[in-house]
């Protein structure tokens, strides 16, 4: 598990440069670094030591001919199987790592080396006599890989920030990644808020020669549904599959721990994973904002040693400033500074974590995914249930209201994602600023277009897959877990998992059972459950059954407070905010959230992640630092 940068185009101070733009990255790997400069290209890379942890894996790592020249981010899980292939074909090894199974499985196979691996990674290979460089980024988007022309330039690295030093890049702001980012909590959209930088698409590869980039899609996820076997035989399938992809996942050559809250999908790990330590973080003492309880006790259930931690609301705002830095582009998601925490926590005891991350999309576990087909009033005719819409939205808002509005609304118009802050209408109206921003329903039409003749609930994961996992949850996952040189591992995101799950029939994965009491509640992702409870010690099975929270934090709570109301006041009036927007606005929210008019506490975290973010790049000269505040 590392980080990398570097860039094409000889500049007369190349060495310089190039190890600025490491130092920027050091927390990606600070066990070691290597550098590589020729008149065509720099490569730089910081290593986390994982898998041989001598200084044999360090890199740039070559080929045995010198001609190809390897950065890699990641972990290749079947390294093993495919070494021996390639041993078997006359190649020769120079070192244990996983690595050089990609020098030689390139050399080998070429673009076709990418189907075989199975992992996590992002990684580039030079070609010393062809000039070419190729570049590539894993089945699901869990490591980054950005790159920027930048005149003559190409630039690539793990992180935005390491081409901040290279006296080609020119640092402007995109505002329409702002616009869609009012919209989504995050940047949807392949080029970033760096106005010309952009990052390779999960499941895609480059090729970079003579000035030219040429990006391919290498694999793609397929729902089709398997009506045959019963449902007790998926639930063996998932816990056949998930005990392999868990035992996959472990290999190291340092201790792995586990994450563990009080969901279904950390404990699912946890409970088979073996590992001696889990880790948990949570607020004040209300369950609902704080799940060491529950984890505490699973751990104790399971006979492992559970480390928590109780945040304070001092540290979690004194950290964001150096939060949004470690982001790269801004997140309105409150679960990263959570997950900053904890990750910080794991660190302490060791250097690779198991995490929950993609049960949801894959299994259908999100609770929004019981909206299609749980109320009979969507049998009606859609020209009538549009009807009602019209008038409904002439109304003023309310939660009846809101009903009619939304079950009115084809899935295609309702449905971007988990999160949805601003209307297109309601962002513009906020935004003084006019941007060349695509609309929403533009942005995930593609995505949309690809599932068309399948149902709602596979439509909705399809299209979390695709832009809600890579865009918050595993960019918040790599890069709160590398903010603290820390390798964090997703087991439920395997390619193996996946072509087990895309086959599973919608009614396993979202199940409504109509109550006596006349409601219809719902289970989610329930296949898994039952498999979940399979495999966990009787007495934790409540946790299989026991509803999603995520990361819980009280934000909604604290803007109410005089200090944190105050805080956001003071920025919504800043001179950044009035560049941007209609600050009038930003205050009359926070305002009506303060006086309980409504909840708008995600809306207004959005606006202020984003200007908590611009400080630290646009008005700024000081990278954030770890703030003097008392955290452990």
């Amino acid at each position: 598990m590392c980080g990398f940068t570097g860039f094409t185009n000889h500049i007369d101070n190349s060495n310089a440069v190039l190890q600025e733009m490491l130092n920027r990255i050091k927390h990606r790997g600070p066990d070691a670094e290597g550098t590589y400069i020729d008149e065509d290209i720099a490569l730089g890379h910081r290593r986390l030591s994982i898998i041989d942890v001598s200084d044999a894996g360090t890199q740039p790592l070559y080929s045995a001919d010198g001609n190809l020249a390897l950065l890699f981010n990641g972990e290749i899980y079947n390294y093993k199987t495919i070494r021996q292939a390639l041993i078997e074909k006359g190649y020769q090894f120079a070192t244990q790592t996983d690595s050089e199974v990609l020098i030689y499985g390139y050399q080998e196979y070429g673009t076709a080396l990418l189907q075989k691996l199975r992992g996590m990674f992002s990684f580039v290979i030079w070609n010393k006599k062809e000039k070419t460089l190729f570049g590539a980024r894993d089945f699901f988007g869990i490591k980054p890989l950005y790159y920027a022309q930048m005149g003559e330039t190409f630039l690539f690295g793990s992180e935005i920030k390491s081409f901040l030093p290279h006296p080609h890049f020119k640092k402007v702001l995109n505002t329409a990644a702002l616009e869609n980012y009012l919209t989504f909590q995050y940047s949807p959209c392949t080029e970033t808020f760096f106005k010309g930088v952009y990052k390779l698409p999960p499941a895609h590869y480059f090729i970079y020669k003579d000035g030219k980039l040429d990006i391919q899609q290498y694999w793609e996820i397929e729902f089709h549904a398997d009506e045959k076997p019963s449902l007790d035989d998926w639930v063996n399938q998932i816990s056949d599959t998930f005990h392999n992809s868990v035992e996959a996942h472990k290999i190291a050559d340092v201790e792995v721990g586990s994450f563990l809250s009080s969901g279904v999908d950390s404990s699912y790990v946890a409970a088979i994973a073996d590992v001696d330590k889990t880790f948990t973080v949570g607020f004040g003492k209300e369950e609902r904002y704080n799940e060491i309880g529950w984890a505490k006790g699973f751990s104790e259930a399971i006979g492992k040693k559970n480390y928590s931690k109780v945040i304070e609301p001092e540290e979690y705002w004194a950290h964001l400033p150096m939060i949004q830095y470690h982001m790269d582009e801004p997140l309105a998601d409150p679960a990263a500074v959570a997950l900053y925490f904890v990750c910080n926590l794991a660190s302490q005891s060791l250097k690779v974590v198991l995490s929950g991350e993609g049960a949801d999309e894959i299994f259908g576990g999100y609770n929004v995914y019981s909206d299609p087909g749980s109320t009979s009033y969507e049998k009606l005719p859609r020209s009538l249930r549009r009807g009602i819409m019209h008038i409904a939205e002439s109304l003023p808002a309310h939660r009846g209201v809101n009903f009619f509005v939304r079950k009115g609304k084809d899935l295609e118009e309702r449905f971007i994602g988990n999160a949805y802050m601003f209307t297109p209408k309601d962002r513009k109206a906020l935004l003084k600023i006019h941007t060349n921003a695509p609309d929403p329903m533009a942005i995930t039409k593609p995505y949309y277009d690809q599932v068309k003749d399948q149902d709602d609930v596979t439509k909705m994961q399809y299209l979390d897959l695709h832009l809600w996992m890579a865009g918050d949850i595993l960019l918040k996952a790599d890069k709160m877990s590398m903010a603290n040189s820390l390798e964090l591992r997703v087991p439920f995101l395997d390619k193996e998992v996946m072509a087990l799950a895309q086959r599973i029939p919608t009614r396993y994965r979202v199940v409504h059972k109509p109550s006596e009491s006349g409601g219809t509640p719902y289970i989610t992702k329930y296949a898994m459950r039952l498999a979940a409870k399979k495999d966990t010690p009787p007495q934790t099975a409540k946790t299989a059954a026991k509803k999603k929270l995520g990361f819980p934090v009280p934000i909604r709570v604290w803007l109410k407070e005089d200090t944190y109301y105050n805080m956001v006041k003071n920025t919504f009036e800043g001179n950044a905010a009035q560049q941007f927007f209609h600050t009038e606005k930003l205050v009359q929210l926070l305002d009506d959230h303060r006086a309980g008019k409504a909840d708008n506490s995600r809306k207004i975290w959005t606006v202020y992640m984003f200007l908590v973010w611009y400080h630290v790049y646009f008005e700024s000269d000081v990278i954030p630092t770890k703030p003097n505040v008392s955290c452990f």
